[in-house]
């Protein structure tokens, strides 16, 4: 440390000399640069009024990768050209086109302009960006960033209005084709629904009710019938019960007639009306037409029995006039028996009516039964067709759901409701310029000349060797050093050493004080 002390207080003028001039050349000449002044602005990004569990929007872009969109929108050359045109931008670079290669007035401003994002504190949710713009004048950087910030804020604005109203309309489209292809698998679903009416899946518990009361129905004719028929034969033997009775009447002058046949009669009806009361009520059909039936024998019986008696008193008559009464009786037929042919004839049209009936039932027993075979086959081509209907209706009111969502995100944005950008600081108005900074420059000066100093130092300790002490002679020649005389300087040797002291302290204060006083006057000026 001794020796570094030693080179200090030897070349402390080689030291100080480059230091200060060094200094005050950088100093000086930062003073003839063009200064430059940077305006800033903060922007604020607001979200939307309305909460999104109500309102999805329908910009969903980070807002960093869409801010960086926006960035090269704005920034492009075209945009860039028509601010440089309107502020006159870069006239300077224009006029020293010939001592220097003209640079692009586009690439000029891009450098001057600078965006930083500002996150909140512990999260990494972006909630502000910073645009900063460096002009050669306040005023000129002030209006530049006003135009940069109104920029950002606008095409921010109709960026989200346009992906909305895009989004929009392109749910619009698909929405519209999704209700053509629904209204197509509608049309045929519908087609095969006409077209195989009766025997669907979904009319098959219809069709199993209405078989089983078509069966009803043919087991009720077949039992109308075989009563019907049964009648039938009951006014045949009627009937032929009468003509033997006339014939014997012709052979013995009496009449007969057959009411044993009509108690029988009664009897069958009258079990019959007992066994369908314990089935069934008062007011069944059956039960009413085995009403109606004993009604009608019993009106019968009585009138054969009339007409029995009628024959009985003919018989204590004269014998000329019972011959004239037979004979008349003879060529006439009874009203009773007239009754039973009319009866028989009603039987013989319900018989055919019942006939017709049963075929009618079975044909349609038979056509329901083939609509039953049908309906797995059917089943399965309406779930073919129907599949189909089900994906477009699923798709389509996927769709609507949608569309009706970006239609309400649309109109937030149309009413300016959405997420937005607001200037929290408007571009501000610089008062000291950002560059260049002469504070800087002045420590960068200091350091500069610093290392000059050193450097000349190091040249001249390595270029101009002399021995300074004598331990350091005792390294360089072989003999030994007996005795090392000091210095002994005269009086005015040691007078002109204190001048120069002086002086020494002097000029070194002088230059400290300009250093310290151009550092001030830096910081002063900005």
């Amino acid at each position: 440390m001794a020796d570094y002390g030693a080179i200090v207080r030897r070349r402390y003028w080689w030291i100080m000399l480059p230091v200060f001039f060094c200094w005050l050349v950088v100093w000086a000449t930062s003073w003839f640069l063009p200064p430059t002044y940077q305006s800033e602005a903060l922007i604020l990004v607001q979200q939307q009024k309305i909460t999104e569990s109500y309102v999805a929007s329908n910009v969903t872009v980070d807002l960093q990768d869409r801010l960086q969109s926006m960035t090269q929108q704005i920034l492009s050359r075209t945009r860039l050209q028509r601010t440089i045109d309107r502020f006159h931008l870069y006239a300077e670079h224009r006029r020293l086109a010939g001592l220097a290669p003209l640079q692009d007035p586009i690439d000029l401003m891009r450098k001057d302009i600078k965006i930083d994002l500002v996150r909140s504190p512990g999260r990494a949710e972006l909630t502000s960006f910073k645009i900063q713009y460096s002009a050669g004048s306040p005023e000129l950087a002030q209006q530049v960033n006003s135009e940069l910030t109104s920029l950002f804020i606008d095409e921010n604005l109709k960026a989200q209005q346009q992906q909305s109203e895009t989004t929009t309309g392109f749910l619009n489209s698909e929405l519209a084709a999704a209700k053509a292809k629904l209204e197509e698998q509608e049309a045929k679903v519908r087609f095969f629904k006409t077209s195989h009416f009766g025997d669907l899946p979904s009319q098959m518990q219809t069709n199993v009710q209405i078989l089983s009361g078509l069966q009803t129905q043919l087991q009720t004719a077949q039992r109308d019938l075989d009563s019907a028929k049964q009648q039938k034969l009951y006014l045949a033997s009627l009937i032929e019960q009468y003509d033997s009775q006339q014939s014997s009447l012709d052979r013995d002058g009496a009449t007969a007639t057959p009411p044993e046949a009509l108690d029988r009669e009664l009897m069958d009806l009258r079990s019959r009306l007992a066994e369908a009361r314990l089935k069934y009520t008062d007011r069944y059909p059956d039960v009413i037409a085995l009403q109606d039936k004993i009604s009608k024998t019993e009106k019968l019986r009585k009138q054969v029995e009339e007409e029995i008696s009628s024959h009985q008193k003919a018989d204590h008559k004269p014998e000329a006039a019972g011959y004239a009464e037979a004979t008349t009786t003879h060529a006439t037929t009874t009203p009773s028996m007239m009754q039973v042919q009319s009866q028989l004839k009603a039987n013989e049209l319900e018989i055919s009516n019942y006939q017709k009936r049963e075929k009618e039932i079975e044909s349609q027993i038979s056509d329901y039964q083939a609509r039953l075979n049908m309906t797995p086959e059917t089943e399965q081509e309406l779930a073919d067709i129907s599949r189909g209907y089900d994906e477009s209706m699923s798709n389509y009111n996927s769709l609507l759901q949608k569309q009706m969502q970006s239609q309400l995100a649309t109109n937030l944005e149309q009413r300016q409701q959405g997420e937005q950008f607001s200037i929290l600081d408007p571009p501000s108005l610089p008062n000291k310029p950002s560059s260049p900074n002469h504070v800087k420059l002045s420590v960068a000066g200091l350091f500069l000349g610093l290392v000059l100093g050193i450097a000349f130092t190091v040249l001249l300790e390595k270029t101009r060797v002399r021995v300074w002490r004598a331990d350091t002679l005792q390294g360089i020649v072989p003999a030994r050093i007996l005795v090392a005389l000091p210095h002994l300087s005269t009086p005015r040797e040691d007078q002109r050493g204190a001048v120069v002291r002086l002086l020494k302290i002097a000029v070194t204060v002088a230059m400290v004080l300009l250093i310290v006083a151009g550092h001030l006057y830096a910081m002063y000026r900005g």
